[in-house]
Parts: structure tokens; sequence; C-alpha cells
């Protein structure tokens, strides 16, 4: 779908903008009720083509809100102070608060001046405003340096030194860490290794997708005995459901047929 030319917000009054942005909101309510009603038809023969036409309507989605976010701010900064907090009151979703689990990074702000502005006396707390942001950080390496000190007996010839600790792939350079986020990136997140490759360069640690193969070829031996447990645990279900797609490769818990498809198994 060809993207439509956006219009120069700053020229259009209140009224238009006010008119675009309900018309906006309009469209945005459809959107997230056929995307509803797709989800709720999602697990039938022709699940494929419903699972593109989510995809395609969320993208849709999202670009609205987005033009319908700019067009709020442009509206707000044209309208008084307390008719533009009304608006965005009505107009923008209801901020939900943040997660209790997260850590928090407190910073006070105080004032330039220690004491009073009018009269140069000493102030008193008299009480306080607080806001939350959220933030992101984001990820980044570290190397964990194992040192095994050789320690000698003083009097005979014994030396003593640690066990090595484990390491889940023999000899290899990644970390547990590193190696479970391969995989949820590659598995869960779509991201094949030739991004990953990129991405990692960007942060300064050259990691060639032939290695990531190897880590992930690596990992899914360590990981067999947790796929045995899934199989064993779906297969003593009383019914099972399944789902055929057209596919050209099967995952884990996956069947392939020979004419290409894949049929996903769970416990029903």
């Amino acid at each position: 779908m060809a993207a439509a030319t956006a219009p120069d917000l700053s020229a259009l009054d209140i009224d238009a903008l006010r008119a675009m942005v309900l018309e906006q909101h309009a469209v945005i309510e459809r959107l997230q009720t056929m995307i509803a009603h797709l989800r709720r038809m999602q697990f039938g023969r022709k699940s494929e083509k419903i699972d593109r036409q989510v995809e395609q309507l969320e993208l849709e989605l999202e670009e609205l809100e987005t033009a319908k976010a700019a067009r709020l701010d442009e509206l707000e900064r044209k309208l008084e102070p307390l008719k533009a907090a009304a608006v965005a009151a009505v107009s923008r979703p209801v901020r939900q608060l943040l997660p209790d689990h997260l850590p928090r990074e407190v910073e006070t702000h105080m004032p330039a001046s220690q004491g009073c502005p009018a009269c140069g006396a000493e102030l008193n707390k008299l009480g306080e405003d607080m806001s939350e942001v959220l933030e992101w950080v984001p990820a980044s390496f570290k190397v964990i340096r194992h040192v095994r000190p050789k320690l000698c007996c003083s009097k005979c010839d014994v030396i003593v030194q640690a066990e090595a600790p484990s390491r889940p792939i023999a000899r290899g350079m990644a970390g547990p860490g590193l190696l479970a986020h391969v995989l949820v990136s590659k598995y869960a997140d779509h991201l094949p290794l030739n991004r990953q490759s990129e991405i990692y360069a960007r942060e300064g640690v050259d990691l060639e997708r032939s290695t990531l193969a190897d880590w992930v070829g690596s990992a899914s031996k360590l990981l067999e005995p947790l796929n045995e447990a899934l199989r064993k645990h779906v297969m003593s279900a009383d019914k099972l459901q399944c789902r055929r797609n057209a596919c050209s490769g099967a995952g884990a818990g996956q069947r392939t047929h020979e004419d290409g498809s894949v049929v996903d198994i769970c416990a029903g």
C-alpha cells in the first residue's frame, strides 16, 4: 500500500487538526476490531493467510497511531494550556503504571538556590512531586576472566589448583547467557544469524555467522534432554491439537510431510 503524503501540520488550523485526529481515531478502532476478529480465526485451515493479514493490519495500525500522536502534539501546541491538557487526557491512551519488579534509580532535582528567592531565608521541605520515566539500558557484552591460582605446599612438592569451571560448549568462548540470547533471538524473535552478527559487530565484537551457527548446533545437543521431556509430556496427553502449515523446514515439536508442509503439535 502506497503511503499517503503527510500534510503540513503547522499550516492547519485547530479545527482541521481536531478533525484529522478524530478520523484517525475511528480508523484505529476499526483496525483493532479487525485484528481481534482475525486472531479468533487464526487456527483454521487458512491460518497462514490470516497471519499475513494480521501482520499487515498491525503495521498499518502502527503507522496510524504514530501519525495520530504527531497530530495530537501539534494540536496541543496550538491550544491554550488548560484546553491542551483536556485534549491529551481524552485523546491519548491511559498510561499504565510501570511494573514494580523493575529496578528504580532515584534522581532528586533540588532548586538551584538553597535560600528563599524572595527574602533569602532558609527553605524547609514542604513536600515533593514524583514522576517516573521508563528507560532502556542497552544490552552489552562483558568478558568474565576465570583465574585459577596455583598453590604449592611449603613443606612438600604438592601443587593445588581449583578445577576449571564447566562451560556449555567445551573449549568454547560463549557463556550460557550469550548462548541463550543467540537462541532466543534466532527462534523466538526470528532474527537470522547473519543479522545478529551485524548487530554484534556494531558493539565491536566480531562473531561470524559460521561461529554462531556452531554455537546453535552445539546448544541443540545440550537441549536434547529438555526436548525429550517435552515430547513425553505432549505424547502423554489424551488428545493432540495439530495445525498444518506450508513450510520448507521443521523445527522442534514439528513433523514434516512429503509435500513439504509442517504440522505443529501441542497437547490438548
